[in-house]
């Protein structure tokens, strides 16, 4: 069965039109409502919309993730911040985008949260990739002091060491938070062959979706032979 959209309206928040225009049958429903619908579907059947217009976006999450403690939750933001976005993604949203995102990039959220995945916009996949890092810089600092020995590289496959020359481009433009469209571009290529291309990523490096992709490739050096010439159109 195909999942089934909801939109949280309120007096302050009325549906999007591009959500409409990503969804046909995406139903917008007050609060009373839409938790009354809710628990009669099975969570894995259903994804909900909300908006950072209304200035009760997170208590109305709270009270979605009550009534259906698995529902998959997608807050959008008029104008994202990481600080919000990690503030619904600690509350227990799935996803975290723009409000004025395209159709196709819409649709493209719903499909990773529907695939077990989360979604959160570039500045925040920026944040957390440096936090990552940081995180894993003073980790491998303190094991080196430790156990040098422990500390050796050649532990584990090298994830960069697993791609093709053109998937370490693809990773590389995914991880500095491009869309797939601006992939494309980036690379002269289709957007079509940037799904291709990231669904062999996720495949070769077990991972499922793109903040899975950048953990992954932060935790491996990137190897001084990979890749860095542009392609040429």
């Amino acid at each position: 069965m195909s999942t089934q959209h909801f939109f949280l309206s309120s007096p302050a928040a009325a549906l999007p039109e591009r959500l409409r225009e990503a969804f046909a049958d995406i139903v917008p429903l007050p609060a009373d409502a839409l938790l009354a619908r809710l628990p009669t579907l099975p969570a894995a059947q259903s994804l909900v919309w909300l908006s950072n217009i209304d200035a009760q976006w997170q208590q109305a999450l709270r009270q979605i993730l009550q009534t259906q403690p698995a529902a998959r939750v997608v807050l959008l933001s008029s104008v994202p911040e990481p600080a919000e976005g990690l503030r619904a993604l600690d509350d227990g949203a799935r996803g975290y985008t723009h409000a004025y995102g395209v159709p196709a990039l819409l649709q493209e959220v719903a499909l990773v949260i529907e695939h077990g995945g989360l979604w959160v916009g570039p500045d925040l996949l920026r944040r957390l990739v440096g936090s990552t890092n940081a995180a894993l810089a003073a980790q491998q600092a303190v094991s080196k002091a430790q156990s040098p020995v422990a500390a050796a590289p050649g532990a584990g496959p090298n994830a960069w060491a697993l791609l093709s020359a053109r998937e370490v481009q693809v990773a590389r433009a995914v991880s500095a938070g491009r869309s797939n469209k601006e992939v494309a571009d980036k690379m002269f290529i289709s957007e079509r062959t940037v799904k291709a291309h990231l669904g062999a990523i996720f495949e070769k490096l077990g991972v499922r979706d793109r903040l899975q992709l950048v953990l992954r490739l932060a935790a491996s050096p990137e190897p001084a032979s990979a890749p860095t010439a542009e392609p040429k159109p």
